[in-house]
């Protein structure tokens, strides 16, 4: 019987973020997740039917923890309707992942996983689908300059330079990922 208690479930799934980002996909095992939790061996197993539910959870755990702030949503919904906006916005989603670094790295590792596993592969693609769909959507609803196409290419442009920024940081400073943000939003939305 799987275990219930929430705040002992996010605490194994955010222990299995560490291990993803420093170990691979290789090194997460319920051992190494009960022991980045510092809680007694077996706990994971006790909350997660096997490894590829484990990493499943992990992914959708993600997300969970990128939710932009209520301030965040206010500026999409109530703020003036212009490039300089969505510039503040796309800096702010790049610094709130870049800010998480073990779970985008713990993300990566999951999606080259997912190459290997078709079940994680059409988690994965749902979720991600799901959170393409409501950025489309939102930026869409909200009036903000820009068609659904300037999103997907905001999207993939900013991903790429995370990527960068995470993986090899000596390529771009702070200041160069800022300016290349602006760019990247002057050129995809018209004026």
């Amino acid at each position: 019987m799987a275990r219930t208690n929430p705040e002992r479930r996010n605490a194994l799934l955010d222990a299995a973020i560490e291990v993803l980002a420093r170990d691979g996909a290789r090194g997460l095992t319920f051992r190494a997740v009960d022991k980045e939790a510092a809680l007694p061996a077996g706990t994971a197993s006790n909350y997660f039917a096997n490894r590829d539910e484990l990493m499943i959870q992990v992914g959708n755990r993600f997300y969970e923890r990128l939710e932009p702030s209520s301030e965040t949503m206010t500026k999409l919904t109530a703020g003036p309707r212009t490039r300089e906006t969505i510039a503040e916005l796309m800096s702010d989603v790049v610094e709130r992942i870049t800010s998480f670094r073990t779970g985008y790295l713990a993300q990566l590792e999951l999606r080259l996983e997912a190459t290997r596993r078709p079940e994680l592969q059409a988690v994965l693609t749902e979720r991600v689908r799901a959170d393409i769909d409501f950025n489309v959507r939102n930026h869409l609803e909200s009036g903000l300059p820009g068609d659904a196409d300037a999103v997907l290419l905001l999207y993939l442009a900013l991903n790429w330079l995370i990527v960068e920024r995470l993986t090899l940081p000596g390529i771009f400073t702070e200041e160069q990922s800022a300016a290349l943000v602006r760019v990247a939003v002057e050129r995809a939305i018209p004026e």
